[in-house]
């Protein structure tokens, strides 16, 4: 098999098939095209931590394979982490475990990265530079550095031809989930191609770095005014698209409860404080963090709260902000039918076909929860279960509500080890309520009512024209109709492997009755026998016999497939 006509990447996916069979996944390959590029001989049985892999439960093993297959598998499970509504829940979970700790690279190799990339020798930049870097992804690593006017900064540089790796596996990834997007549809992802859709632009969007600086760059302005947040500045002018020179920030982590006291710091009010910075990030301004891990959340002597790694920023709009909090507005009312309507304003696409049963699910969840106190409620518990829902009604949202619903989880668990009264919705609250006015004043009803009345307009002034257009096709007999049949790709490959075994079959017996039938000729003495066969019978004999062992070899491989 060949991708884009070429052969670059076979060696790459043979790889890759071996490590799926190695964790159990022979069915990946044995349901679709891809079992033509491996043999029997290389379905044998694998230890993982010295137990067998098949001890492990499917989930597990698909994480594993991902950690063993490399950096851009790993980086597209933690991505597809955040999309529930293509992945089953399970799945998810297993995904959200997976570390991206890769080696970092030689000192030597980055210095000629970062000399490339700035255009100048190294020291005429920088005063200082650090070969030992602080941390290591599959991205790209970071080192501390300081720089000819004093400040001191970290530089992330990326890994050489990871670019290159990352397009080449996706190349390998399109073409795999084209060949097994009925299989994957089986195993309950829904829509293979979208899945590889959202993970090449996160990923584009990672591998350049100028992204991050303007990300950077744009929380800065953002939040100018603001004294106890801050943003380290990136500097541009050294800035490409593989290095990032940033400020370093001094601080400890968001959750070391210890330093902040010996600082005088109240870790609840650093709680109290963050949660109401980063729902300002979501409601007021549209676009948010995408991973708040304590990592990236430092706190300084000052009680300042400092953010870093802008590489994962989501963004809501503005009606996709008014349904979100809506839904949470009418959680809190145990309004069950609004909260559906809402979800349903939210949503891209459904597949909603019973509305009365969606708003008893909803209910049902509303009920579960609306009643927990503090130290039963969770905001990560909901969040599963209206995933779940979402993902059972086939429910497709804006990827940053999944990325909203993921921070949420994280924070939950940082307010809930610092804070004794931690309550997620008690923050969420005044936000929604605050969005719902908003919502409701005349200028935003105004401009509503405005794009309201131009959709209609534009209607009314397409209409006539689009049914000019059809009768005129009408009249000339040029009006067509196209009509695509689903599921029958699967019966033409099961026929056309069929036909090719029956075409065995009579070039088989074609063979032994011609060769049969040349045995009654009478031939001279001086003629090879083999066996008492004359050469010609004993040739068609052997070449009926070659194409039977084909003929059977394909029958044992036969499996069922659905």
């Amino acid at each position: 098999m060949a991708f884009n006509n070429t052969f670059r990447n076979l060696n790459r996916t043979r790889e890759i098939l071996g490590i799926l069979i190695k964790y159990g996944f022979e069915d990946f390959i044995a349901n679709s095209t891809l079992r033509n590029l491996v043999s029997e001989s290389m379905r044998i049985k694998w230890l993982r931590d010295d137990k067998p892999v098949m001890e492990y439960t499917r989930w597990e093993r698909v994480r594993m394979a991902a950690e063993e297959l490399g950096p851009t598998f790993i980086k597209l499970a933690q991505i597809l982490s955040n999309r529930p509504d293509i992945i089953p829940e399970e799945l998810v979970k297993q995904f959200e475990m997976l570390q991206d700790r890769v080696a970092p690279f030689e000192w030597v190799t980055a210095k000629a990265i970062v000399e490339r990339e700035i255009g100048k020798p190294l020291m005429e930049v920088f005063e200082e530079f650090s070969d030992v870097p602080m941390a290591s992804a599959s991205i790209g690593q970071v080192h501390k550095a300081k720089l000819r006017t004093g400040e001191e900064v970290v530089v992330k540089v990326q890994r050489p031809n990871v670019k290159e790796t990352i397009e080449q596996d996706l190349s390998i990834i399109k073409e795999g989930v084209r060949r097994m997007d009925r299989y994957l549809k089986r195993q309950g992802v829904l829509n293979g191609e979208e899945v590889v859709r959202v993970f090449e632009r996160a990923i584009g969007k990672e591998l350049d770095y100028r992204n991050e600086a303007r990300n950077i760059e744009r929380f800065r302005t953002m939040y100018r005014h603001r004294t106890d947040f801050y943003v380290p500045k990136p500097y541009r002018e050294y800035s490409t698209d593989k290095v990032l020179i940033m400020e370093f920030a001094k601080g400890c982590k968001i959750t070391d409860v210890k330093q902040l006291r010996e600082w005088g710091i109240s870790p609840a009010r650093v709680v109290e404080k963050g949660m109401d910075i980063y729902l300002s990030q979501i409601f007021e301004f549209g676009h948010f963090h995408g991973d708040p891990h304590p990592g990236n959340i430092l706190v300084n002597e000052e009680g300042t709260i400092i953010l870093l790694d802008f590489g994962m920023v989501g963004q809501l709009m503005k009606k996709d902000k008014y349904a979100f909090a809506g839904i949470f507005i009418a959680m809190s009312r145990n309004d069950a039918r609004e909260m559906a309507q809402q979800m349903r304003k939210l949503a891209v696409e459904d597949n909603i076909t019973d509305m009365r049963q969606f708003v008893y699910d909803l209910n049902d969840l509303i009920e579960d929860y609306a009643h927990l106190d503090v130290s039963e409620s969770s905001i990560q518990d909901v969040i599963q279960r209206l995933q779940k829902i979402m993902y059972d009604y086939h429910i497709t949202v804006p990827g940053g509500v999944f990325l909203v619903f993921r921070a949420f989880a994280i924070l939950e668990g940082i307010g809930k080890k610092m804070h004794p009264n931690f309550k997620t919705y008690e923050f969420i609250r005044p936000y929604g309520q605050r969005l719902l006015t908003e919502q409701l004043k005349p200028e935003n009803l105004a401009n509503e009512a405005a794009q309201r009345f131009s959709n209609l307009t534009g209607f009314l002034n397409s209409f006539p024209v689009e049914v000019r257009s059809i009768m005129q096709k009408i009249s000339k007999g040029k009006l067509h109709t196209e009509v695509e049949l689903q599921g029958y790709g699967y019966a033409l490959k099961k026929w056309d492997s069929i036909s090719t075994r029956q075409g065995l079959v009579y070039i088989i017996c074609a063979l032994m009755i011609s060769s049969s039938i040349a045995l009654l000729g009478n031939y001279p003495e001086d003629m090879k026998f083999y066996y008492g066969i004359n050469k010609w019978s004993f040739i068609g004999y052997m070449i009926a016999g070659g194409f039977f062992v084909i003929w059977a070899y394909a029958i044992a491989r036969r499996k069922v497939y659905k």
